[in-house]
C-alpha cells in the first residue's frame, strides 16, 4: 500500500487503481545529493553484490542542488582515495578567510575569523557539479541512478514497514484528468529505502510524523539562503578568497549573514541567509539579499558583471537537540533530510557524507535499519553537532547577545551543562501591531535583478502549467480574512520566487499560486504561520535548472 496519495485526483472524483509497473531492488535512495550518491558509493565499495537504486527528481544530477559551498575534504578522502587528481569541475583551494561587520554605509574587516570560519585546506565548490561529478562513478560501481523521477509517495508493507516509494504520474492536467500522454509511476520496491532528500523532503517530513521520529526531540529549525553565481572581470577576482559576514541588512532581532566566494575564471558565488526564526511579518529574505549585494562593500565587486544563476533553497539549522530519529523500519534518513548541517561553520557536505558512509557500512552486512541511529549519535558527525548546538538559539535573544554567546560556546567547546531549546519556526512570526518594526533603512538598488521574477529567470525554473498545483493550501480563506488581519500575508513576502500573490477579482480577494514560478526552497512550507501550505512535489524533472550552484 501507499501512504497519502498526493491530491493528483480530484476529493469529488472516484478513486481508481491503476496498473502500474514494479522495479525491485535490495535499496533505492531518494535523492542524489552529496548524503545519497555517498551512500551509493560506499554500499557499492562494500558489497557490489547488492542492487542500488538512486533516484533524483531534477531534469538532470545536479539541477536542484544550490549550496555555498565550501567543504571539508576529510570525509571525501575517505570515500574516493585520490580524488585530487581528478576534481570536480569547479574545486578552488580556500586561501584567504575574511570575516566582516557590515552597517548600512560601511563596516570593517575584523582582526579575529571566528575558529569555525576557519577554513585553511578545505575547497570551495560547485556542489551541483560535484554532485554531477559524483554520478558517473557511483554508475561505475553498479549503481542505477535515474534523474527525473520523482517520488511522490512511500511504500509500506501491510505492517507498516517502509518498503519502498511510488514515483509520481506524468501527464495529470491541472483538473485531474489525464492528459494523452499520461504515464502511471512506478512503484520501486526494496528492503531498505534510505530518504535523502535534502532540508525538508516531503517524504521524510510524512515519515516523521508517521512513526514519531521528532518525539523526543525539539523542532526543527531552519534558514533560507539566496544564492547567485557572477561573472566578473577575472581582475577583480582572487581565487580562494572567502569572505563571511554580519550586521546589516539583518536587524538585531533577525538572524542573518553572507557568504562572498571567489572562485576561478572571473567566478564568483555569494549569498544572503535568513534564519526562518524571524519576527517581522513584512521582512522580506529576497530584498535582503539585494540590499546586502548593494552595499558600498559588495558593489564595486559586482557592477559591469552578470548573473550566471540564481536560486534559493531552505538550509537546516536546527541541529543537535532537533535531530529525529533517524531510523524506522525499513528505511533511514541521511545527510540534510535528517538534519546534521553544522550552523557555525555553515557547512553540512562533509556531515553528509560522513552519515552516507556511515548508513553504507550499516547496512552492508544486513539490510536492517535498526541501530542506524545509535551508531550515528556515537559518531564524530554527532559529537561536532553537539558542541555548537547553543550557538544558533543563542541569536534569538539579539545579535550582540548571541555573538557573546557564540564566543562562550567556542571558549569551552561546548561544554555548558545547558541546551538551549528551539521552537518551531512558524510559530515565531509576531502579529501585525504585535511589536515595533524595526526601520530597514534600506537602500536604492541599481544592481540586477530587479525583481523576484526576473530572479526566477537565472534559476532556469519549468513547470508545466498544466498540472495539479503542488503547493497545497488547506484552507484559502485563511488567507484572504485571518491571515490578512492578524499578518499581512507573509507568504507574498517570504517566498523568494513570487509564487504567492493576493489578487483582487470582482471587489473580492483570493490567493493566486504562481506554481510554475516555485525554485523548491520549501521556505512556504516551514514558515507559514497556520502551517496550511503544504509542499509536495510535481512532475519530474520540473523545478529549477541550476547552473554550477
Amino acid at each position: 500500500m501507499s501512504e497519502q496519495p498526493t491530491g493528483t485526483v480530484p476529493s469529488d472524483t472516484p478513486a481508481i487503481e491503476i496498473e502500474r509497473d514494479v522495479m525491485e531492488y535490495d535499496v533505492v535512495t531518494v535523492g542524489a545529493g552529496p548524503a545519497g550518491l555517498t551512500f551509493a558509493i560506499r554500499l557499492k565499495q562494500l558489497n557490489p553484490e547488492l542492487s542500488v537504486c538512486v533516484i533524483e527528481k531534477s531534469s538532470t544530477i545536479g539541477a536542484h542542488i544550490l549550496s555555498g559551498a565550501v567543504i571539508e575534504p576529510g570525509p571525501l578522502d575517505a570515500l574516493l582515495p585520490g580524488w585530487r587528481d581528478n576534481p570536480p569541475p569547479i574545486c578552488v583551494p580556500a586561501k584567504d578567510d575574511e570575516f566582516w561587520l557590515m552597517t548600512k554605509t560601511g563596516g570593517y574587516k575584523s582582526p579575529i575569523v571566528p575558529p569555525d570560519m576557519n577554513n585553511h585546506g578545505n575547497f570551495i565548490v560547485s556542489l551541483g557539479a560535484m554532485c554531477a561529478w559524483m554520478a558517473p562513478q557511483a554508475e561505475a560501481l553498479g549503481v542505477e541512478i535515474y534523474a527525473g523521477f520523482a517520488a511522490a509517495e512511500t511504500l509500506h508493507d501491510d505492517d507498516g514497514r517502509v518498503a519502498g516509494v511510488r514515483i509520481g504520474d506524468m501527464g495529470i492536467a491541472k483538473d485531474g484528468t489525464h492528459k494523452p500522454g499520461f504515464t502511471a509511476g512506478i512503484d520501486i520496491r526494496a528492503k531498505i529505502t534510505v530518504f535523502a532528500e535534502g532540508a525538508r523532503g516531503h517524504l521524510t517530513k510524512r515519515l516523521i510524523k508517521r512513526f514519531k521520529l521528532d518525539a523526543d526531540s525539539d523542532p526543527q529549525g531552519y534558514s533560507i539562503g539566496i544564492k547567485e553565481l557572477w561573472q566578473v572581470p577575472e581582475e577583480r577576482t582572487s581565487p580562494g578568497k572567502i569572505v563571511h559576514s554580519v550586521g546589516w541588512p539583518a536587524d538585531s532581532h533577525t538572524y542573518g549573514g553572507s557568504f562572498l566566494y571567489h572562485l576561478d575564471k572571473g567566478r564568483i558565488a555569494l549569498g544572503y541567509v535568513s534564519g526562518l526564526d524571524y519576527r517581522d511579518p513584512d521582512y522580506k529574505p529576497w530584498e535582503a539579499f539585494q540590499q546586502w549585494k548593494n552595499h558600498p562593500m559588495i558593489k564595486p565587486l559586482l557592477e559591469g558583471g552578470s548573473i550566471v544563476s540564481s536560486g534559493a533553497r531552505a538550509i537546516v539549522t536546527g541541529g543537535w537537540q532537533s535531530l529525529p530519529k533517524l531510523e524506522m523500519p525499513g528505511a533511514l534518513l541521511i545527510g540534510d533530510t535528517a538534519g546534521l548541517l553544522n550552523v557555525p561553520k555553515i557547512k553540512g557536505t562533509h556531515q553528509a557524507i560522513r552519515s552516507g558512509m556511515l548508513a553504507a557500512e550499516h547496512l552492508a552486512a544486513s539490510l536492517d535499519s535498526a541501530g542506524f541511529d545509535a551508531k550515528l549519535r556515537a559518531s564524530e558527525a554527532m559529537a561536532e553537532l553537539k558542541k555548537v548546538r547553543n550557538i544558533k538559539p543563542g541569536f534569538k535573544k539579539g545579535f550582540w547577545f548571541g555573538m557573546l554567546n557564540a564566543a562562550w560556546e567556542t571558549l569551552v567547546g561546548g561544554g555548558s551543562p545547558w541546551t538551549l531549546k528551539n521552537k518551531a519556526d512558524w510559530s515565531s512570526l509576531d502579529k501585525l501591531g504585535q511589536a515595533e518594526q524595526p526601520k530597514r533603512d534600506y537602500v536604492d538598488r541599481s544592481l540586477a535583478p530587479r525583481d523576484r521574477l526576473a530572479g526566477v529567470y537565472f534559476a532556469a525554473t519549468e513547470h508545466d502549467e498544466d498540472q495539479p498545483v503542488h503547493l497545497k493550501v488547506a484552507d484559502t480563506n485563511v488567507c484572504v480574512t485571518q491571515c490578512a488581519t492578524e499578518y499581512g500575508n507573509p507568504c507574498t513576502r517570504f517566498c523568494p520566487a513570487g509564487v504567492y500573490e493576493i489578487v483582487e477579482e470582482e471587489g473580492a480577494k483570493r490567493l493566486q499560486i504562481n506554481a510554475a514560478n516555485c525554485v523548491h526552497c520549501k521556505t512556504c512550507d516551514i514558515k507559514d504561520p497556520y502551517e496550511i501550505i503544504t509542499w509536495v512535489t510535481p512532475e519530474g524533472g520540473s523545478g529549477p535548472n541550476y547552473q554550477n550552484m
